[in-house]
């Protein structure tokens, strides 16, 4: 097709084989589409196309993903306001004939097993999803490259392809994520990612370890979590980051390694010296005020030492 529908913070483009998203960057276009930029979507990972009334005089058109097509959306788990949804374009009213032209294109090559029936007595008319098949792997890119955010009790860092690494704030990370220091782990030993949205009380990533082995009931307790709070973890940062890292999870050989290995560590297997001093300095603290006992001090500050 070639051509291109120019929208509300957004442009389509139409290719012979996908959908180009092209989001514009300015004040009042939403952070999370700025960080987005371009989303090629091939025609396979739609389950149909729709266009409805907007508000305040507008029209949207809705490319609707399938299920376990796009890492962005299967991360989200739909909590992602309407406004923020990438696959929306927001037309005027007036261009609604021309949008009703590009709805039944784009309808057109959508594969065959895109989309269950359609109800005959749906206005949206033929092409509407009843059951869409989900796909057997991710048809739309990642976010790619090292990405990181800052949450509330620490940072969250991805190396792009194999790592993920938490390294926890002095003022906001929990007596138990202190005493078991910063965590690194390999996306091999990892089977998914819980992400919930900092928009929401109690916002937090979480990785979701294979095995099944017994986690903390709370995010905040739990080292293979981050918290957000408020200001921290923004949809813009953390969203695509736990689709960039849910997407390497599905990509890797499940060939099994070792569970998790502290940051810090050096080569040879020795820590930071200052590292270490900074975590028995903490970890005083933590004692004094009574979060840990006298046999968790002990124990923990001879763990550190034989590191050195």
């Amino acid at each position: 097709m070639g051509d291109v529908l120019a929208g509300i913070h957004a442009t389509w483009e139409f290719e012979s084989d996908a959908l180009v998203i092209r989001f514009e960057r300015g004040i009042r276009t939403p952070k999370l589409f700025q960080a987005l930029r371009e989303r090629r979507v091939p025609h396979e990972a739609l389950a149909s196309v729709t266009l409805t009334p907007g508000k305040r005089g507008t029209v949207v058109l809705h490319a609707v993903p399938r299920p376990g097509a796009d890492p962005l959306m299967e991360a989200a788990a739909g909590q992602l306001k309407e406004s923020c949804d990438p696959y929306r374009l927001v037309l005027p009213a007036d261009r609604e004939t021309l949008a009703e032209y590009y709805r039944d294109e784009l309808r057109a090559l959508l594969p065959p097993d895109a989309a269950g029936p359609a109800d005959p007595d749906d206005p949206a008319g033929p092409g509407d999803a009843v059951a869409a098949t989900p796909t057997d792997g991710f048809l739309v890119a990642p976010p790619t490259g090292p990405q990181s955010f800052k949450t509330y009790d620490g940072r969250a860092s991805f190396d792009g392809t194999s790592e993920v690494a938490f390294r926890w704030s002095w003022t906001g990370a929990s007596s138990e994520k202190w005493k078991a220091g910063d965590q690194t782990f390999s996306v091999r030993e990892l089977c998914g990612v819980e992400w919930r949205s900092p928009e929401v009380l109690d916002g937090y990533l979480r990785l979701v370890p294979r095995g099944g082995g017994p986690r903390a009931a709370q995010p905040d307790q739990d080292p293979a979590s981050v918290v957000f709070g408020l200001g921290y973890g923004p949809v813009h940062e953390s969203l695509p980051f736990a689709a960039a890292v849910l997407a390497a999870i599905r990509g890797k050989d499940r060939a099994p390694v070792p569970v998790a290995v502290p940051a810090g560590v050096r080569d040879g297997g020795h820590r930071d010296p200052g590292a270490v001093a900074e975590r028995i300095r903490h970890l005083g603290e933590l004692h004094q005020a009574g979060l840990v006992t006298d046999e968790e001090f002990s124990a923990k500050k001879a763990e550190l030492l034989a590191e050195l």
